[in-house]
């Protein structure tokens, strides 16, 4: 038999109310997201993940936990671990071995004064390795130990298949993360609103008036993306890490090991348009409904319980929801408009979605003693006849 929840008033019997309604009423009803599920689409990166920050599922994933090259992705962390310890204002020098790691580059040179905040554009938005480098060196005295920082942070952060060999990126034996890893580190390095804003500028302008452009060819061209992180070479293939949000709904999805850059881009913006499309915004709790309507006793019409507020919340589009209705059996007299008198939990599994409270519609005074003198007269001749017949 069902129990009263924990610090619950009890309802007392009232006349004309049966035993039967002093029980607590649970109900557990669906409440389904009619609209079809999304489908997982076909791609072409080595490894990939999806996730949701709605309720946390991996909603899609293929060798999510492989070990891989993943290039410039890197410098996610590089960015992360160098605000631990530096200012965007802070000027920093240029060391030779910064000047010296080639490719992708701000075209620094040795000895060159510097500040952070441009070392940190060029290392998110032209993915420039020499800044990568003087970042490092400026925030862990050497680049050797501020690799040890950046292990560090990973085992903080749990990434488990995580190890760096350099805070740029480029090739090197040993240096690997996966998939679900990197889906952790683009969420956390983009919870740091400088990192966020200059992760998600298609272009951005330096302090001598250069305008470098972004390697991320989705920032313009898909609606709800917040930033990330591209990453190539020939280990790690074409690679990219991003979050998107748009309804309420944040998306992570990161691709590994793409075959060419177009297909990367289209890999990414794939995974992304499934997450978003795998949820839809939903009334789960509604003040217009009835939950529930409550004898009161003494011939008195029953008070129907409602919500107060109208809720909405994302919810998957493949996944039923739980509804539990509490509310007492009866209501003890006398009950006021908006009086709390239940309460109505959603829930998606174990996770809670929603919780409202239940108030009375309508009020319902007492009756005075003639009033209960009168009920009690016609029950007992409703009785009597009953009897006779």
């Amino acid at each position: 038999m069902n129990r009263p929840a924990s610090g619950a008033r009890r309802p007392r019997a009232l006349p004309g109310v049966t035993r039967l309604g002093l029980a607590v009423a649970i109900a557990v009803l669906a409440v389904s997201a009619s609209a079809q599920g999304a489908t997982a689409p076909a791609v072409q990166a080595q490894a990939y993940i999806v996730q949701s920050s709605v309720d946390g599922h991996t909603l899609a994933a293929r060798r999510a936990d492989a070990p891989r090259a993943m290039a410039s992705i890197t410098k996610l962390m590089t960015a992360l671990v160098a605000l631990e310890q530096l200012s965007l204002d802070d000027v920093v020098t240029v060391p030779a071995v910064a000047a010296r790691v080639g490719e992708s580059t701000l075209d620094l040179r040795a000895g060159q004064r510097i500040s952070v905040r441009d070392l940190l554009i060029g290392t998110l938005v032209p993915s420039a390795n020499d800044a990568a480098t003087t970042l490092a060196v400026a925030a862990g005295g050497s680049e050797a130990h501020f690799v040890t920082l950046m292990n560090r942070k990973a085992a903080e952060l749990g990434l488990r298949g995580t190890h760096y060999r350099n805070p740029h990126g480029l090739d090197e034996p040993g240096h690997v993360s996966t998939a679900r890893d990197t889906a952790v580190l683009v969420r956390d390095a983009l919870r740091v609103p400088a990192i966020r804003h200059y992760a998600g500028m298609s272009r951005a302008t330096l302090s001598d008036g250069r305008v470098v452009e972004s390697t991320d060819n989705l920032l313009g061209r898909f609606g709800g993306l917040v930033g990330g992180k591209t990453g190539h070479t020939s280990d790690a293939g074409w690679s990219q890490a991003a979050f998107a949000r748009k309804g309420g709904v944040g998306i992570t999805a990161v691709v590994l090991g793409s075959p060419t850059e177009a297909q990367r881009d289209g890999d990414l913006a794939a995974l992304l348009r499934f997450g978003l499309d795998s949820y839809r915004r939903m009334t789960v709790v509604d003040p217009g409904r009835t939950y529930a309507t409550l004898p009161v006793g003494w011939g008195l019409a029953p008070v129907r319980v409602v919500a107060p507020r109208r809720i909405v919340r994302p919810t998957s589009t493949d996944r039923p929801l739980t509804e539990r209705v509490v509310v007492p059996g009866v209501l003890a007299l006398p009950v006021a408009a908006g009086q709390r008198v239940g309460t109505v939990v959603v829930a998606d599994g174990s996770r809670v979605v929603a919780r409202s409270p239940l108030v009375a519609s309508e009020s319902r005074s007492e009756p005075g003693a003639a009033g209960k003198g009168w009920w009690v007269t016609r029950r007992a001749v409703h009785n009597l006849v009953g009897l006779v017949s």
